[in-house]
């Protein structure tokens, strides 16, 4: 999609017993800003370090110790933002989110409510087909992470890591603008694949870096339209947030079982509570955690410790002048600089590593020619051996090698696989494969013809069958590729054969 047109998807819509209901979808992604230090704290941020390592003073809520913030996260959530094309706020300010929890020693969260730091932003979630949404941003603010409570390690204790108290947090709120389930897990993948070209989060899931709280309410057809009219929420159902997603299939699997939850309940007779809840995937099910609590449950006030957060417009525009070029803008140069296409394009620019990658094969080569084997041959090979692109045994100076010794004829496809897997094995280079291994293509007119004649001359019954039947020439093509060990070029067998054979 070069001009980025898009027809927007229709709305997932499920069929109650007295009613089809639509869904109305907001997520609140908290994404781990990836700096070195901690948002108030010098302490480390590193995962996987022993409990209760990475823990400065003011972290630990120790009585006198007064936050000072890291520049660098700023600076990561203004590029965050500048990434999603939005409204960068020049002057912010971070206020107390007074809750008692074991791994939040503080006593307070330092959050950005009435003033973050980033304003309204868009991404564009392509779904396929042409079909795309784009999804508002209403806001990105920083905050601090809590600790983490662990409760499986005694049957009557429970304990507490405080590494992750005090690690810088961007909030990305969305407006209620996804329609269903699989958009969901296509906003939360592209965000989490703007993010990662970025450079201001490293996207892991699996280790809490990535999270997010979905927003699920229902409403019958024609309502949500008029609450885009109107901005007006009484036209949608009440909503429930589902905590701490961190899993694409989940995300979906909660969403359609707490839609179908709500539906029940109204056509019950009976009312949604705004609540948080939980989604317990062994049993597919959501269960309440706490009711929902309001701004005024946290008696939300401005923060006494730090003063309002104000940066300069030259600032900003030095990280905007810095900024990488971006998923969306480098899948388009993929398709008209190289003509590949959209499927192509979008795999390849699914994650930064393969993108550059692939455009260190296709420099100076055929671009469809390396997409092809940067998609089929090295990617099929790295996930069947478990490893990333980074960790590929062959580079990709060498990959772009074998795309170049097929393009020159030197080598056939086939032949190129074998050079392929030599070089992926065994680390050699694929131009000292082909000398060395005796695997460069025959060329050779007079070579191929002479094999083409012994053929021909040893399969008199061959050659009239395919006489009447031209579609049986193919045979002696095969023939004469196993003759000469798969080295002649195909293109001229076939034109030997049929010239022959007089097709």
């Amino acid at each position: 999609m070069l001009d980025l047109t898009y027809e927007a998807p229709t709305p997932t819509v499920i069929a109650g017993a007295q009613n089809d209901w639509e869904l109305v979808i907001g997520l609140e992604v908290h994404a781990q800003v990836a700096t070195k230090a901690k948002l108030f704290s010098g302490a480390s941020t590193q995962f996987g370090a022993e409990p209760n390592s990475n823990v400065a003073f003011v972290d630990a809520g120790m009585p006198g110790m007064l936050p000072v913030i890291n520049e660098e996260c700023v600076a990561f959530a203004v590029r965050t933002g500048l990434g999603l094309k939005a409204q960068i706020n020049l002057m912010s300010a971070f206020d107390r989110k007074n809750y008692f929890y074991p791994d939040l020693p503080q006593g307070y969260q330092i959050s950005q409510l009435y003033h973050p730091i980033v304003g309204e932003g868009e991404v564009l979630v392509e779904m396929g087909n042409g079909k795309a949404r784009n999804v508002r941003i209403e806001r990105i603010h920083l905050e601090q992470d809590a600790g983490k409570s662990i409760h499986d390690m005694d049957p009557n204790m429970s304990f507490v890591d405080l590494n992750r108290t005090g690690v810088a947090l961007m909030e990305i709120v969305s407006k209620p603008d996804i329609r269903g389930p699989e958009e969901a897990a296509a906003y939360v993948v592209k965000l989490r694949q703007i993010l990662r070209y970025l450079g201001t989060c490293d996207g892991n899931m699996q280790n809490g870096n990535l999270r997010a709280d979905v927003n699920v309410s229902i409403c019958k057809p024609g309502q949500y339209e008029k609450y885009q009219a109107t901005q007006d929420f009484s036209h949608l159902g009440t909503r429930c947030e589902i905590k701490n997603m961190n899993s694409m299939r989940f995300i979906q699997a909660a969403i359609e079982v707490e839609a179908r939850r709500q539906i029940a309940l109204i056509e019950d007779g009976k009312e949604v509570v705004q609540e948080t809840r939980l989604y317990d995937p062994d049993k597919n099910e959501t269960r309440s955690m706490r009711s929902k609590e309001e701004a005024h449950d946290y008696r939300y006030f401005p923060d006494p410790d730090l003063l309002p957060l104000e940066i300069e417009q030259a600032w900003v525009d030095d990280i905007a002048a810095a900024l990488p070029e971006l998923p969306d803008a480098k899948k388009a140069r993929f398709i008209s600089d190289f003509g590949l296409s959209d499927y192509d394009a979008s795999v390849l620019t699914a994650d930064v590593e393969n993108a550059e990658y692939f455009e260190a094969v296709a420099s100076g080569a055929d671009g469809k020619l390396a997409a092809n084997w940067v998609i089929n041959e090295l990617f099929g090979r790295l996930k069947k051996d478990d490893k990333e692109i980074t960790e590929s045994p062959i580079s990709a100076a060498r990959l772009a090698q074998i795309v170049a010794l097929i393009k020159s004829d030197a080598i056939s496809g086939k032949i190129a696989k074998d050079v392929f897997d030599i070089a992926y094995t065994q680390d050699r280079d694929p131009e000292e494969i082909v000398e060395t291994e005796g695997m460069k293509q025959v060329t050779d007119t007079g070579a191929i013809e002479a094999a083409v004649d012994e053929i021909i001359a040893a399969n008199p019954d061959q050659v009239e069958k395919a006489k009447a039947n031209p579609k049986l020439a193919g045979w002696f093509v095969g023939q004469v590729m196993k003759s000469t060990g798969g080295k002649a070029n195909p293109a001229m067998v076939n034109q030997l054969v049929a010239a022959k054979l007089g097709l």
